[in-house]
């Protein structure tokens, strides 16, 4: 019988990320400046980035080498255990055998530190003394606090009001690392200040707390920006988990039929996904890759793909996206990290090519799923992860069905331990799910890509 915790070594974790630049069977089209409409180069990115990040964006390397600093912080909880769901199959009563690589052993209860660390890193090794960011659910700022405690750097974090409200121990966390917490927007920027103005009950966006961190670090040459999610250097740091991953179902005999993770921005389903994809593009295995997104911020489903800004006061380059229009302000459901207008452009390229497939899902059915895999497997999971269980045990019960023994491997990105207040909400029965119409998402992407520059 395969072991329910499969375990690799300290001695065994990998030293190097994958860069999925390198193999995919067709280029991504480039970032452009809002200004001149041409490909941005490296000085365009030099106020927000230092220079080795700025390199990794754009490097068409297939590995970039892990400094060793960044391996002896991942140490603390890397690698991590990747499980064999036994007890959620026998709920299910079902032949598929269900995997999950679990990121909720790091010290933010993510994956969001797998980049925050070498982030921090390579920005203290720059002379930087301060780092901005926006967080949603709080997990990325957490993660950041952390890392920033490590290299001695300053953390000034701006939070999505939605779930600075929502999430009062997540602001707590990034204090407790040393980090100052804003609720977003707000009334230190500009930008906040002009949403306020135009909406003082603003429940915030990523897009808007992207804008306020970028307006303070592009002031202050000491500052720096840090992204979470959605740029290419991003999901770079995440592969370790995708590459750990392989080793570990190696361990035990085993290749992926399904893939699924749950997608916001791209960073967690892309650390997963990316290895898997070398290997099936290298025609070592074939398993179907699926993107979970929430019904209530739909990008890859319902988007548009198309360029548009990262941010919602247009701060940012032009990234060629499946967007929903930079000024969307999505519900404020309760996976907050999943609240993005926009998805990552290696994700929304790779989707667009039919390389991977993405599948919607409501809020409740999600909890639902959260809710079984607690009482089944003893770990209450984040509501973001959440989607992409509710998914695999709808396969798995088509596998019931049909008699297929697939082999299923998930990412549970992280634990759920200060998100109770949504399992509060959906136990009572006030939890409440958002979709949108076809027609009125097009309506609104067209409105906002009207504001676009000319590129």
């Amino acid at each position: 019988m395969t072991p329910t915790k499969i375990l690799l070594p300290e001695d065994e974790l990998p030293t190097r990320w994958y860069n999925v630049l390198h193999d995919l069977p067709t280029p991504p089209p480039p970032v452009l400046h809002p200004g001149t409409g041409q490909p941005v180069g490296p000085d365009d990115l030099a106020p927000l980035f230092p220079m080795d990040l700025i390199m990794q964006e754009v490097s068409q390397d297939q590995y970039v080498d892990i400094p060793g600093e960044v391996l002896d912080v991942y140490r603390l909880w890397r690698p991590s255990p990747l499980y064999r769901a036994h007890r959620l199959e026998k709920a299910l009563d079902t032949p598929a055998r269900i995997y999950y690589k679990y990121e909720g052993v790091s010290p933010a209860g993510s994956h969001k530190p797998n980049t925050a660390v070498p982030q921090a890193y390579y920005n203290a090794k720059s002379g930087v003394r301060k780092l901005t960011t926006e967080t949603g659910a709080g997990q990325w700022g957490t993660a950041l606090a952390f890392a920033c405690a490590q290299y001695g750097l300053e953390c000034e974090v701006w939070q999505v009001r939605a779930s600075y409200d929502q999430k009062p121990y997540r602001r707590t966390m990034m204090e407790v690392f040393g980090a100052t917490v804003h609720a977003s927007p707000s009334e230190l920027t500009e930008a906040g200040r002009k949403i306020l103005a135009e909406n003082p009950a603003s429940t915030g966006s990523l897009g808007i707390a992207i804008s306020e961190a970028v307006e303070m670090a592009v002031q202050d040459p000491t500052v720096h920006y840090a992204l979470g999610s959605v740029l290419n250097h991003v999901l770079l740091h995440q592969t370790i988990i995708g590459e750990e991953a392989l080793i570990q179902l190696a361990m035990v005999g085993e290749t992926p039929d399904l893939l699924i993770g749950c997608t916001g921005g791209g960073s967690n389903f892309g650390g997963l996904a990316f290895p898997f994809l070398r290997e099936k593009w290298a025609g070592r295995m074939a398993p179907v890759v699926r993107a979970v997104e929430p019904a209530a911020c739909p990008s890859l489903t319902q988007g548009t793909y198309a360029y548009d800004f990262g941010d919602t006061l247009g701060m940012t380059p032009l990234m060629k996206m499946h967007t929903l229009g930079h000024d969307f302000v999505p519900d404020p459901i309760h996976a907050g990290g999943l609240r993005y207008h926009g998805m990552s452009p290696l994700i929304s390229h790779l989707y667009e090519t039919g390389e991977i497939e993405a599948i919607a899902k409501n809020q409740s059915d999600c909890f639902a799923a959260g809710v079984l895999f607690a009482r089944t497997e003893g770990i209450v999971p984040a509501p973001e992860p959440t989607h992409a269980l509710a998914a695999a045990v709808e396969e798995a019960q088509r596998c019931k069905e049909s008699g297929e023994e697939k082999v299923i491997l998930t990412a549970l990105c992280g634990h759920g331990h200060l998100d109770l207040a949504a399992y509060d909400a959906y136990l009572a029965g006030t939890m409440t799910d958002r979709s949108w119409d076809d027609a009125d998402l097009q309506a609104s992407v067209a409105s906002a890509l009207e504001k676009l520059p000319a590129v």
